[in-house]
């Protein structure tokens, strides 16, 4: 198992798809870090020589935040947002959807489950 900030990368992935397993690191990154360091996107990673790897660790050390860091940074943004009573913040705070997103129908994901509330009328037999 390679591991390389923090993550168990897996190493029988496309070099490529495994670097994605760092949070952090999408397709695009991860294939400009394997372009400096002359590795092919289809190459294996159990294949890539341990110098290799070396170099991959040190370049996403030096260039990129990553993993711990990164949500560190992330809910340090949030946390700014609240803070200082932005309407992001507020929506934050609320636990609704940030971007736009409309909340009359769908935005389940943020707002829960939908409870069935019925049309408040009694049934024949619960009338007496």
């Amino acid at each position: 198992m390679i591991r390389i900030a923090g993550v168990n990368v897996p190493e029988n992935k496309r070099a490529v798809i495994a670097l994605k397993a760092i949070v952090g690191l999408g397709k695009s990154s991860a294939a400009a870090i394997l372009r400096k360091v002359n590795i092919s996107e289809d190459e294996r990673l159990k294949n890539v020589s341990e110098p290799k790897i070396e170099q991959i660790r040190q370049i996403i050390e030096k260039e990129y935040v990553v993993e711990g860091d990164l949500r560190v940074a992330i809910n340090q943004n949030i946390r700014r947002l609240k803070d200082i009573g932005t309407y992001r913040g507020m929506r934050h705070i609320k636990n609704l959807p940030v971007r736009g997103q409309r909340t009359k129908t769908n935005a389940r994901t943020k707002r829960g489950n939908r409870v069935t509330v019925g049309s408040g009328r009694k049934k024949a037999a619960e009338k007496t």
